[in-house]
């Protein structure tokens, strides 16, 4: 694992929720229903008038076609970058508590190293958890 790699979390973190929401448009605009009133008779006689509702999306075919490939282009995406969120989030797992840390305030937060040390604690300098964030970083 490498910093470019906790870098694409991030990127797959926003990128999530952003396909979510393009998805929740999709399904806005598939469930936009239109309704009318109609009138009409019995074609015999006795030519009783009767009133209809009608009610339908407005998408032709081909438009609900492309609605529905758009969605799932987009559950694809959004399953790709779950899946490397997932593979980060395991990795995290597997690392020192320590480090799990640095990492979150650091490249998660986006704190300086100064902030990061200040979080950390133990008299620790912003320098130091700079320098133990690359060793580590170069033995993974």
């Amino acid at each position: 694992m490498d910093k470019k790699i906790l870098n694409d979390y991030m990127d797959a973190c926003e990128l999530i929720k952003e396909t979510e929401n393009d998805i929740k448009q999709l399904e806005k605009k598939k469930k936009t229903i239109i309704q009318t009133n109609v009138s009409g008779s019995n074609p015999d006689f006795p030519y009783n008038p009767t009133h209809f509702k009608i009610q339908g999306t407005t998408l032709t075919y081909s438009e609900d076609h492309q609605l529905r490939m758009e969605e799932s282009i987009l559950e694809e995406r959004k399953k790709s970058a779950q899946k490397l969120k997932l593979e980060v989030d395991a990795w995290l797992n597997t690392i020192p508590k320590r480090m799990q840390r640095i990492i979150r305030y650091k490249v998660f937060n986006g704190l300086t190293w100064e902030q990061t040390a200040s979080k950390i604690g133990r008299k620790a300098t912003g320098e130091s958890i700079r320098q133990e964030f690359r060793r580590f970083m170069e033995l993974k």
